[in-house]
């Protein structure tokens, strides 16, 4: 799936309450015990936040629906994969 740059844009706006500028494309492969867990394009941003400068984003369908899903740059975070990763392992989280 392609990622929709503009609808990523305002939802990092409104989740976010920042500026959001389209920076790069990074592809990021995820994998655990060998087994690819998550792969896709993850769209880096730079933003205009008191505690982040860039903010990482992708799409993924659920439900029939295009969800978005952001995550602000803040240590430990610091590059798309990480970004992944933490997302990730917030859902397992919720899970539980």
């Amino acid at each position: 799936m392609t990622n929709d740059v503009q609808g990523l844009i305002r939802a990092i706006e409104k989740a976010h309450a920042c500026k959001a500028v389209h920076l790069a494309s990074v592809p990021v492969k995820e994998t655990f015990r060998g087994r690819t867990v998550w792969e896709g394009v993850v769209e880096e941003f730079t933003i205009q936040h008191p505690d982040a400068q860039r903010c990482y984003g992708w799409t993924y369908e659920e439900a029939g629906e295009i969800q978005y899903a952001t995550v602000l740059g803040k240590s430990p975070i610091d590059s798309a994969r990480k970004a992944v990763q933490s997302y990730i392992a917030s859902e397992v989280r919720g899970r539980k």
